[in-house]
């Protein structure tokens, strides 16, 4: 039995640990309502009943390349997400997807994994492709039925950008079109290695499965191409079918876009969404949400995912199960 929030903080794991893992173990060690119990990667898992040392967490996976290597809390697994939920069981409250979205069906597997298993609990991810959001769609039944409380399209974008829509959304009758821009700047490539492969699948003549099969050299001859920026236009984006599911619009008025510098940590432009629509009086107006530039995408995809969960925990506790957008759910702040 889940205990109430207001006694004991949320008991989280975090699967994957990659950049965007080590970023979500780092916001969580400033957190007092969640504790990090739990990290998997792709060679091992690391458990504690209490809580996990973000950077001993950290430390271990950089320098030995699995968080299995942890002293006294790891394990060494080629199955490390089935293995920790079986030792874990309903001692976790909710899971923080990090992971891949490459291959294209492989969060939507994971979210299988649990169902499987029989677990019961809160999942959130940061999923982006409209293709992965539709298999996890198709799952909402699955996802009910085995009490999961599941929140996708929870980072930056889809996430906070789409969430800021569908409330922008309201001054108006109708929607002309929805417009996110985004820039990501990173100060190397290695650090989100899975997440510039991704970026990489939506680029002219690239696909997802060839992005992910390019190797780490093949990865530098490209960016040493384009200097390290690439440039993204009307991307396969789960905000629109996001949008469209929460009844704000018709996904064919979505567009997602934006500039990623893998060399240099400053955004090479702000990343924004505008949402012009015709009001009740008839006037055609536009709505501009702009992110402050100091914000990183870790910053502006952990925090959210975090909020997400916590409003997942809480729906939970009422009884309340299945498949969730970040465009239906209002994020609670995670203090």
């Amino acid at each position: 039995m889940n205990t109430p929030l207001t006694n004991q903080p949320i008991r989280v794991g975090v699967l994957g640990f990659g950049g965007l893992g080590q970023a979500a173990a780092k916001l969580l060690s400033s957190k007092r309502e969640m504790i990090l119990v739990a990290v998997a990667d792709q060679n091992g898992y690391a458990y504690s009943t209490e809580s996990l040392n973000t950077q001993a967490c950290i430390t271990t996976y950089q320098n030995q390349g699995t968080i299995g290597h942890l002293e006294a809390f790891g394990t060494l697994s080629n199955n490390s997400i089935q293995d920790l939920i079986q030792v874990t069981g309903d001692t976790v409250d909710g899971y923080f997807l990090a992971l891949p979205n490459l291959p294209n069906d492989f969060i939507p597997s994971v979210a299988k994994e649990f169902i499987q298993a029989g677990w019961k609990g809160v999942l959130v991810d940061a999923i982006k492709r409209t293709s992965a959001v539709e298999q996890l769609l198709s799952m909402q039944d699955e996802l009910q039925a085995a009490g999961i409380t599941y929140m996708t399209g929870c980072g930056a974008t889809p996430g906070l950008l789409t969430a800021a829509a569908a409330l922008a959304a309201q001054s108006y009758a109708e929607i002309h079109n929805v417009v996110i821009t985004f820039g990501v700047g990173i100060a190397n490539w290695e650090a989100y290695r899975a997440t510039v492969r991704e970026d990489i699948g939506h680029m002219p003549g690239y696909s997802v499965e060839a992005a992910r099969a390019m190797t780490d050299a093949e990865v530098e001859a490209l960016l040493d191409q384009t200097n390290g920026v690439l440039t993204l236009e009307n991307m396969e984006h789960a905000d629109d079918v996001m949008l469209e599911v929460a009844g704000i619009c018709s996904r064919d008025r979505v567009t997602v876009g934006g500039v990623v510098d893998t060399r240099n940590p400053k955004k090479p432009l702000s990343t924004n969404v505008k949402i012009t629509g015709r009001t009740f009086e008839g006037k055609i107006s536009t709505h501009t949400f702009t992110l402050g530039d100091e914000t990183s995408m870790a910053a502006n995809v952990c925090g959210p995912a975090f909020g997400y969960l916590k409003a997942a925990q809480e729906l939970r506790q009422r009884g309340i199960s299945g498949l969730f957008t970040a465009a239906e759910i209002m994020p609670k702040f995670v203090k």
